[in-house]
């Protein structure tokens, strides 16, 4: 199974050892940001293959971010949190997409 660097990204600081210590993927690299300047600084030092952005970042914020990732890069998918499910929703949701996209390969 490849090695995959996730961004997390949310509106307050995501506590990667948190997310890692509750999600059932363990062959990632989990990096966080609450800001389009995150979000730069992580691409220009890694190769990033999955973004994952919860849904409390406000619109604007959303669509510079995802310009920058599509600018950035041509493999990296992303994935938006919906906002009915809530902070509590946040851990399941990354569970989630990760099984799919790296659990699965």
């Amino acid at each position: 199974m490849p090695h995959k660097t996730v961004l997390l990204l949310g509106r307050t600081g995501i506590v990667v050892d948190d997310v890692r210590a509750h999600i059932t993927v363990s062959d990632v690299n989990l990096l966080a940001g609450t800001s389009l300047e995150d979000v730069q600084a992580a691409f220009d030092s890694n190769q990033i293959d999955i973004v994952i952005m919860g849904a409390g970042i406000n619109i604007e914020t959303r669509l510079s971010i995802i310009k920058h990732i599509f600018d950035a890069s041509t493999n990296t998918t992303v994935h938006m949190k919906d906002w009915d499910s809530g902070p509590a929703g946040m851990l399941p949701f990354v569970d989630g997409v990760l099984n799919g996209l790296v659990g699965a390969a």
